[in-house]
């Protein structure tokens, strides 16, 4: 076996011209690793972070935090039912590339009802999602939850999520077609905001006799802040996961005191810091999946020499569902 495959790597922090699928060194899985031949790579808003270097790293690094494949070597020291030719998707650096040399901190062994594709998919976004409902705020029957970017990878996992735990769901899109998408994952009312947040603030204190929100669950950051902490009541909770229009500026915390709100600022990783955590995150959420429950939206699959292309369509915010790399 050659020990040269080829990755998306960048030199350098940028836009997307950064990005260049090159040879590198095959992957050497370490005692309590997994090495796992790639068949697919999911695309997300944290890879266009850490390659523009809003999450900085140490360069020259490959890109990619999650895929799917196959076990091709299993490490003597793997603890866990994890064998040569098991299909997996894990979470992990590195994975826009043929080979990846995985942790089994945080890999799973997909069921026969998920494709490789959807597992490329799943994990990051729906444990995102899945961890935002059940540890960051445990949503419940009758709740108001608001969900910004309802339309994207995450807002549509959060619409399905919240109505099947009985909430009733107001999201915001940018357009009626993005609407229309998210009605149908579940969002009762879909507010567009391109037009200001006027809107917004008005159509919440209809709905709830203006008391506001229960919940705010907002990745898009910089852009939403201020109508976030508008609509939640008072108690109420502002939960910020992502920063699609930007990082939130620094806040006046003597602003949360006007209706006690308590505000979160969340990362998936620190809810699966062990394997225990992992396990029951992602076995629920693979039970959802594979119970047919939640429905994965793929807007579109690429060739990795297309990498660019991705990103662009990823940071233009034009697409709907989770993108995808095919390797």
């Amino acid at each position: 076996m050659s020990s040269t495959i080829h990755a998306v790597q960048i030199p350098k922090h940028g836009d997307s011209s950064v990005l260049a699928y090159v040879p590198v060194p095959k992957p050497t899985p370490k005692p309590d690793q997994v090495l796992v031949k790639v068949a697919y790579a999911g695309v997300n808003f944290i890879d266009t972070y850490q390659r523009s270097g809003l999450y900085p790293q140490t360069l020259p690094f490959i890109v990619g935090r999650e895929g799917s494949g196959e076990i091709v070597e299993v490490g003597p020291e793997v603890k866990g039912d994890f064998k040569v030719g098991d299909r997996v998707a894990f979470l992990g650096p590195g994975s826009y590339a043929e080979y990846d040399a995985v942790s089994t901190l945080s890999l799973a062994k997909l069921p026969d009802a998920i494709s490789l594709e959807q597992g490329a998919a799943l994990l990051l976004q729906g444990l995102t999602a899945w961890s935002l409902v059940r540890q960051a705020y445990r949503v419940e029957k009758g709740d108001w939850v608001l969900i910004h970017a309802a339309a994207g990878g995450v807002g549509l996992l959060l619409c399905q999520m919240c109505k099947l735990l009985g909430a009733n769901v107001i999201g915001t899109t940018s357009s009626e077609a993005k609407a229309q998408l998210a009605k149908a994952n579940g969002a009762d009312y879909v507010v567009d905001y391109s037009n200001g947040y006027d809107e917004l603030v008005a159509k919440v204190n209809e709905l709830t006799g203006n008391k506001g929100v229960h919940v705010v669950l907002d990745g898009v950051g910089a852009s939403t802040f201020d109508v976030s902490l508008k609509v939640v009541r008072r108690l109420g909770t502002v939960i910020s996961f992502g920063n699609a229009s930007g990082a939130v500026p620094p806040v006046n915390i003597m602003r949360l005191a006007e209706k006690n709100i308590r505000l979160m600022r969340t990362t998936l990783f620190q809810y699966i810091t062990t394997r225990e955590e992992f396990d029951a995150l992602s076995s629920e959420l693979l039970g959802l999946v594979a119970e047919g429950k939640l429905q994965f939206a793929i807007h579109k699959v690429y060739p990795i020499q297309d990498v660019k292309q991705a990103h662009d369509d990823l940071e233009s915010r034009k697409t709907t569902g989770k993108l995808v790399l095919k390797l």
